[in-house]
């Protein structure tokens, strides 16, 4: 998994609440067990019409958000069904970063698995965010992972928090697989400790 350190990019406002997770990736894009080839598939149905055509209105659809790297978005997005692939769709699309008052739960942890930094913050602070992203392509956000920080295009800083363990896996590009063989050492060595036992 690619570490999360910092990100600098281009910001999409999405004032949409309670965007789940078939609107992110809908159920005909759920036959690849990939996580490779879905960002075509994100959000479809809102970014093109029945004949394939782009809907020119939606945001990642406009010229100055075509290759944003960060989403700032409504209250509880990614509620519904616990698909990974939303994650997916959304990290093979070039997203790392979601903004918002409120994530659902399994969405949220999906996110983290997938190296997406999900970062809440207040309303009123997301509501400066949104002015932001609302400038276009000229206007970056600055998410310093370490720092806990999202800077804006003005200099204007805002703290954010997020769990140390969850922190600690995307600073240092950790799934639970990495995760797991970080830990290698302490379960070989409780392994042979328990072989030991099993012989005594």
């Amino acid at each position: 998994m690619e570490k999360f350190t910092t990100l600098e990019g281009v910001a999409a406002p999405m004032r949409i609440i309670n965007v789940d997770t078939d609107r992110i990736i809908p159920k005909q894009y759920l036959k690849t067990i990939k996580r490779t080839g879905l960002g075509t598939g994100l959000f479809s149905e809102m970014r093109y019409n029945d004949d394939g055509s782009e809907k020119p209105d939606f945001v990642l659809n406009q010229p100055a958000y075509r290759h944003a790297r960060i989403l700032v978005v409504g209250d509880n997005f990614g509620c519904g069904s616990s698909r990974e692939h939303a994650p997916w769709a959304l990290a093979d699309f070039g997203i790392r970063c979601l903004i918002s008052t409120s994530f659902a739960d399994i969405f949220f942890n999906n996110c983290a698995k997938n190296g997406i930094l999900a970062i809440i913050v207040s309303p009123e602070d997301l509501e400066k965010l949104f002015q932001d992203a609302e400038r276009g392509a000229n206007a970056t956000l600055t998410i310093d992972l370490a720092a806990q920080t999202i800077k804006g295009p003005d200099g204007g800083t805002l703290h954010f928090d997020i769990d140390e363990g969850r922190k600690h896996n995307l600073l240092n590009g950790l799934d639970e697989i990495g995760l797991t063989l970080e830990r290698a050492p302490a379960i070989a060595d409780f392994e042979a400790k328990l072989a030991q036992r099993e012989w005594a």
